[in-house]
């Protein structure tokens, strides 16, 4: 095989298989996901695929078949504008609940604190919302996460795909039941707060931002019982067990439209008019 080698690597929630030289430069890489090895040089073919046989399930055929082999797939406009991004100005690889890691980094709750900081819960619900949206990638979805707005403000989840784009608020709820009436939301005894003003709100600043309908949804993470004593005004309420059914609805968007609409929301430059 002269020398090549395997390296497994993990991005953005995509396995690769990249196979190397001896000193190191990338011949070729295997995509699970799409099926695919993509070949830097044809030269090498041969060995390429022998190297990747241990890691490649089902037949390999040059146009069709489970595997695909052949030159990288040329570029979209989507994915060109994802690569002229500086990495500062790139938000795809910010993770669920970003914005609060970043805040307990820089300030951690003092350690005689008797009280449970409240950060932490928000950061675990909006970890749990992430990760149960992120598992929507395959199904032709894409979500973002932690998306600052000016003032200090942010969208908690945005989530792109064939039916439309979602902005999406969380409120830690664990074991408590949650009331809600337009536009209060209450958590078991405490007072009301406007809460749905604020979900409308952001969405309608990520409809400004993309210049497509973003439609307003508010997560209960675990709570134990959800009133709701009419149904609010534009704004979906779902409980955490709940968000799977968001990746049924479908005919709004086109793929091409998906990507190109990712492209611009994984953008911080985008946000940074609204």
């Amino acid at each position: 095989m002269d020398g090549l080698r395997v390296v497994p690597t993990r991005r953005h929630g995509r396995e690769r298989l990249y196979v190397c030289l001896p000193d190191g430069g990338n011949v070729a890489w295997y995509d699970r996901e799409a099926a695919r090895v993509n070949l830097l040089s044809d030269d090498r073919r041969d060995e390429v695929l022998q190297a990747l046989g241990p890691f490649v399930t089902g037949p390999v055929t040059v146009v069709t078949g489970p595997v695909t082999v052949g030159p990288p797939p040329v570029p979209t406009p989507a994915e060109l504008a994802r690569l002229s991004l500086h990495p500062d100005d790139d938000l795809a690889p910010n993770r669920p609940g970003e914005a609060l890691l970043v805040a307990l980094e820089r300030e951690p709750a003092p350690a005689h604190r008797l009280r449970a900081d409240p950060r932490r819960r928000a950061l675990a619900a909006e970890q749990a919302t992430g990760a149960a949206l992120d598992r929507l990638d395959g199904a032709g979805w894409h979500t973002l996460h932690s998306l600052p707005l000016p003032g200090g403000d942010r969208v908690h989840h945005l989530l792109i795909g064939p039916g439309g784009l979602f902005a999406l608020h969380v409120l830690p709820a664990r074991r408590q039941r949650v009331r809600v009436g337009d536009p209060l939301v209450a958590l078991g005894r405490r007072t009301p707060l406007p809460l749905l003003r604020r979900v409308r709100a952001d969405a309608d600043r990520a409809s400004y931002a993309l210049t497509a309908e973003v439609r307003p949804v508010l997560v209960l993470v675990e709570p134990a019982h959800v009133s709701v004593t009419a149904p609010p005004r534009s704004v979906r309420v779902l409980t955490d067990r709940e968000l799977p059914e968001l990746a049924g609805t479908g005919g709004v968007l086109k793929p091409a439209d998906v990507e190109a609409l990712h492209a611009m929301a994984r953008d911080r430059a985008t946000w940074k008019r609204v």
